[in-house]
């Protein structure tokens, strides 16, 4: 491939904020580690490229030069806009009427894959089995099934766990009202009720575009949490570092699956990657019940493509380098454009 002038576009909107978890959840969304957007701008670089970086800090000016700077791609990392990750899918929808050339999801794989709701009831038109929900807002329901208790409580238009923490699993009506009212004091929104699938908690990313490919099953091990919690990937999970729960769930590649399940697995989160419209590179988060069900929980269009997170440990266990891995996005992204 000729080399290409990159923008390593990302987000920085929340300098000096303290990592700590805060008592009162937000809309911002936790930051990517510092060294994200430096390694794919290093990988970049190492595979011939001419890599820059372009921050978005919730300035007009900031998103305004994107129209006048010199590039032949960026490979967006954008999360958020003006630390509302809910615009997310603005900046892609930005890029677009510039007519810049862009890495991952469009404006439409972003939305589809926030609105958890929505995400769910295009799983169900396509055969894919998810767990059954409601949504309420406001105090009214705006789309429900039958489900049973336990349920999970999340804000149904957020990610990356935020506003899930393990109380948001509960077990009666009087629990969920009070979880119902709490998510929406936090987060003012749509709010998502879900049957709690007991399960494996199982990631398996996709990369690809016109025969998308599902790289090796990671599953995230939650057989350390405390007695008594609910075995969920959440805030106490993923955010709050230095603990003893979030040093005893690492990920890993299980190795007792059984080529059946593995299979379907994979097809499943083809499947979903294709529902959504994703592009180039996106992870499917799947509960893997003990009777070997596949439910899918949800997808995320943008995940940390950091040299120790999941996405890229799957790559370099189907023999791509990490540089490999920022190559070939790159690749797929162009390819899309006809050039």
């Amino acid at each position: 491939m000729a080399k290409l002038r990159v923008g390593v576009l990302y987000d920085a909107t929340d300098s000096g904020a303290d990592d700590a978890v805060e008592e009162k959840p937000s809309r911002r969304k936790r930051r990517r580690p510092k060294h994200d957007h430096e390694e794919i701008h290093e990988a970049l670089k190492k595979t011939g490229h001419e890599p820059f970086y372009h921050t978005l800090d919730g300035t007009p000016e900031t998103l305004h030069s994107l129209a006048t700077e010199r590039a032949d791609l960026y490979f967006n990392l954008t999360e958020s806009y003006a630390g509302d990750d809910t615009k997310e899918m603005h900046v892609a929808a930005y890029l677009d009427l510039l007519g810049r050339r862009y890495t991952g999801a469009g404006p439409h794989g972003l939305y589809l894959a926030q609105d958890k709701a929505l995400a769910k009831k295009i799983f169900a038109f396509h055969g894919i089995r998810t767990p059954s929900f409601m949504t309420g807002h406001r105090g009214r329901l705006e789309w429900a099934h039958d489900i049973h208790f336990p349920v999970i409580v999340k804000p149904g238009l957020e990610d990356g766990s935020i506003g899930i923490r393990f109380s948001a699993v509960v077990g009666s009506l009087k629990e969920l009202m009070e979880r119902i009212d709490q998510v929406h004091a936090d987060f003012d929104g749509p709010v998502l009720i879900e049957e709690y699938i007991e399960g494996r908690e199982i990631y398996v990313a996709v990369i690809g575009n016109e025969t998308p490919e599902a790289l090796p099953i990671v599953e995230l091990d939650l057989s350390q949490l405390p007695e008594g919690t609910p075995r969920i990937a959440g805030t106490e999970v993923k955010w709050e570092e230095g603990t003893e729960i979030y040093r005893n769930t690492q990920p890993f590649f299980p190795d007792d699956l059984g080529e059946k399940v593995e299979t379907h697995l994979k097809q499943t989160a083809i499947a979903v990657y294709q529902a959504l419209r994703l592009r180039d590179y996106g992870r499917i988060d799947i509960r893997l019940d003990a009777a070997g069900t596949v439910h899918v929980i949800e997808c995320n269009p943008n995940p940390w493509l950091l040299s120790s997170a999941e996405l890229a440990k799957a790559a370099k266990k189907s023999g791509r380098s990490h540089c490999d891995l920022i190559a070939e996005i790159v690749q797929l992204a162009i390819a899309r454009y006809g050039a």
